[in-house]
């Protein structure tokens, strides 16, 4: 009998670990299920909200539906802008269980990324222009318990990422150089959303940022996108509620119109 529990007593850390490890896989796995169960779906950016009122803009946006926010962090280095880090990850998910969607437009996005997972982040999205070998950090990201992609800049080729796709949740498309504000919106992202929605199937996540408004959302989901980046669409509206009515107007099924 004694023998029996000290070889249950020593096996006791590994099985907690499996419990652990499997915990893990089951929180990247409720994000993606989360995220394939509302696509096509509209995810603020929250660049342009109110921050002085921060809970009183999301509540806001959960009464008009919403079911993600998207969050673009910047350290003027790799983009020339400079905009907010963990603190506001951690504020909002004080406030809401809405899934978050964090976008790293940093240099060495491996230096921070654990940083905003701690702080509550669902989903980690970095730049192939600033990671080029992503592996490491696209299996670390999804081992800490969220889903992990890349974004990749309209003037960047595709076979930067090609390769590293069949290891990502999701795929950001930028329709817009990352960074710059009051661009207009580049249609190659619609080339690249039908080409990595046919070449990688139904299952890979496809995310536009970039000028995604009511003239562009149309032709954004018609070729393959699944998660779309809106910002002033919905903040320079007086209601999220009829903004995000409008948009939701306009949302195509992939193939319509596209030659897909």
């Amino acid at each position: 009998m004694v023998d029996y529990v000290e070889r249950v007593d020593s096996n006791l850390p590994f099985l907690a670990c499996i419990s652990f490890m499997s915990q893990i896989g089951s929180r990247v796995e409720q994000t993606l299920e989360v995220f394939q169960g509302i696509r096509p779906a509209i995810l603020p950016s929250l660049l342009l909200c109110d921050f002085a009122n921060l809970q009183r803009e999301v509540e806001s946006l959960e009464e008009a539906g919403v079911e993600a926010l998207h969050l673009d962090v910047m350290d003027g280095q790799f983009v020339p802008n400079l905009t907010y880090g963990m603190p506001i990850v951690e504020s909002l998910r004080r406030v809401t269980s809405l899934k978050i969607d964090v976008h790293l437009m940093i240099q060495s996005p491996e230096r921070f990324a654990k940083a905003f997972v701690d702080a509550g982040a669902d989903c980690i999205t970095f730049h192939i222009e600033a990671a080029p070998e992503p592996s490491e950090l696209l299996a670390q990201l999804r081992s800490a318990g969220v889903a992990a992609g890349l974004a990749i800049n309209p003037t960047t080729p595709m076979e930067a990422l090609l390769r590293f796709v069949p290891e990502c949740d999701l795929v950001l498309v930028m329709s817009v150089q990352a960074g710059f504000g009051g661009q207009a919106f580049n249609p190659v992202a619609l080339e690249r959303l039908k080409y990595l929605r046919k070449t990688f199937g139904p299952n890979l996540l496809l995310e536009v940022d970039g000028g995604i408004n009511s003239q562009t959302i149309a032709s954004v989901t018609s070729h393959g996108a699944d998660l779309l980046v809106v910002g002033s669409a919905i903040f320079r509206e007086a209601d999220y509620c009829q903004a995000m009515t409008r948009l939701r107007c306009q949302i195509k099924p992939f193939g319509a119109g596209s030659d897909a």
